[in-house]
């Protein structure tokens, strides 16, 4: 009886059991289940201030050389004034070239001069006393001619003060000349004693320009001559640029007067400039051109160092998505717009790009979200769970 009963009770506990589980089942464990969607990165497209540069490098040279060179050929060189690095004012002295052989000169002219003059004085009464003899025979001969219309001169006498008077004349007129010739020789020694004069100034060889000395290549002693290099060379008011090699794509966006940041290795701080002018042509093999830059604050570097050049060509506010987010494709440039959840392909014009930002210039609108990396695996029509970029 006791056997009955046990094997009554197993076959009542194994008969409860799924009644009980049934009892417990939830109806979400019993509904079917939503996949999750896949969370990506997306960026915000917001306003930033966005720099486009230009980066290029070159050396430091002057603006302008200028060669001093000596007016007076064949003098010896007898003092310098000015050593490399000098600077030096408009007209001052630089060097002083020997005056003996010129004083001399000038002393003969002198002389020259002196007889020439005295000569003049001659030919000046010469003409005087032609003159007077001149007008003294034609008085005669007037006077012989009405004579003879009268019948109290012979023919022979008036022949003789007609011919008379032509010689005056013509003693008059060589007298002139004979004036004139002196006067030229006065004119002639006045000329040459004033270059005399002036070779003796030159030989004080002075800056034509205010600027620094670069180079000195006269020495004491040494004959001064225009034909050899020069005695000095001068950088004009101490200005000096960058000729910084642009590749040429750039070099069309540059124009004069745009702002330069420029570094070099003896300066902790940039030092400002701006673009001074951009050469016309661009070097055939290595298709780069040149931007000459000035230096605003030029004592600070020396001619010769290398020096960094960054332009900013434009600075403006625009719309930007993080360089990551745009793609490219075989007909231009796209990021992933994510609205409300669903990825579309869009295409866009990008304009600045600056670090790790790019600018939006046509194809998406403030406040729009576009997928951080295009080159993640969603494709147009995906749906997405965004979340926000954590370096927005």
């Amino acid at each position: 009886m006791r056997l009955i009963n046990l094997a009554l009770v197993a076959a009542l506990s194994v008969g409860a059991a799924p009644a009980a589980l049934a009892q417990e089942a939830t109806p979400e464990q019993a509904a079917p289940q939503t996949p999750a969607l896949p969370a990506i990165s997306v960026s915000v497209v917001a306003r930033r201030d966005l720099r486009d540069r230009v980066i290029a490098g070159g050396l430091v040279g002057a603006v302008e050389e200028v060669l001093v060179q000596p007016l007076v050929e064949g003098q010896p060189i007898e003092t310098l004034e000015a050593e490399v690095g000098d600077f030096v004012e408009a007209g001052q002295v630089l060097a002083t070239l020997s005056t003996s052989t010129l004083e001399l000169q000038r002393s003969q002219l002198k002389a020259a001069l002196a007889a020439a003059r005295a000569s003049v004085a001659q030919a000046e009464a010469g003409v005087l006393e032609a003159k007077a003899s001149s007008d003294e025979a034609a008085r005669v001969a007037e006077r012989t001619k009405a004579l003879n219309k009268s019948g109290n001169a012979s023919q022979a006498a008036l022949d003789q003060a007609v011919a008379t008077a032509t010689a005056g004349a013509a003693r008059a007129t060589a007298a002139r000349q004979t004036l004139e010739s002196a006067q030229a020789q006065v004119e002639s020694a006045e000329a040459q004693l004033a270059n005399i004069e002036l070779n003796l100034t030159r030989t004080k060889v002075v800056a034509p320009v205010s600027g620094e000395v670069l180079s000195r290549n006269a020495q004491v002693g040494g004959v001064a001559s225009a034909a050899g290099a020069p005695m000095f060379i001068l950088m004009k008011d101490g200005a000096l640029e960058v000729k910084a090699e642009v590749a040429e794509a750039d070099l069309v966006k540059l124009q004069p007067e745009m702002p330069v940041a420029i570094r070099t290795a003896a300066n902790p701080e940039p030092l400002r400039g701006n673009v001074r002018l951009v050469e016309p042509g661009v070097n055939s093999a290595s298709r780069l051109g040149i931007a000459r830059i000035a230096i605003e604050n030029a004592r600070t570097v020396r001619s010769g160092m290398y020096a960094d050049a960054e332009i900013l060509v434009a600075e403006r506010n625009v719309l930007a998505v993080p360089v990551s987010a745009v793609g490219s494709t075989a007909t231009g440039a796209i990021v992933r717009k994510v609205t409300e959840g669903k990825v579309t392909e869009v295409a866009v014009q990008t304009g600045i790009r600056e670090g790790e930002w790019v600018e939006i210039i046509d194809g998406l609108a403030e406040g729009d979200q576009v997928v951080t990396k295009a080159g993640a695996f969603v494709r147009d029509g995906d749906l997405v769970n965004p979340v926000l970029d954590a370096t927005q």
